[in-house]
């Protein structure tokens, strides 16, 4: 009752591909490259280098000045929000700290 039951594999059911047979293959040795043989150039990069442009500069700048305003307004925003929202809820706190008070004051 206590013990595990582990599951059994089952057989596999389809059709089963024997396994690939795999045959050495022989190395042979390249050429030696002597003095006067050439040598064949470095292969040219697929993508174009990229050229930085004064104009392109300042639209990298100007991108990144709008990001960091756009970051700086939304967490000023965010602080002014708990700044606000924790004012409002002293203010709350004091006016029922006094009704609180002036009801135990009557009785």
């Amino acid at each position: 009752m206590f013990r595990p039951k582990l599951p059994t594999m089952p057989q596999p059911t389809g059709i089963v591909t024997p396994p690939a047979v795999i045959e050495p293959t022989t190395i042979t040795p390249g050429t030696p490259t002597t003095p006067t043989t050439p040598v064949a150039p470095a292969p040219v990069p697929a993508r174009p280098t990229i050229q930085l442009t004064p104009g392109t500069a300042l639209a990298l700048v100007g991108g990144g000045t709008a990001v960091v305003l756009v970051v700086g307004a939304v967490l000023v925003s965010m602080l002014l929000a708990v700044a606000i929202t924790g004012a409002s809820v002293a203010v709350c706190a004091v006016v029922l700290r006094s009704l609180l008070a002036s009801g135990n004051r009557r009785r």
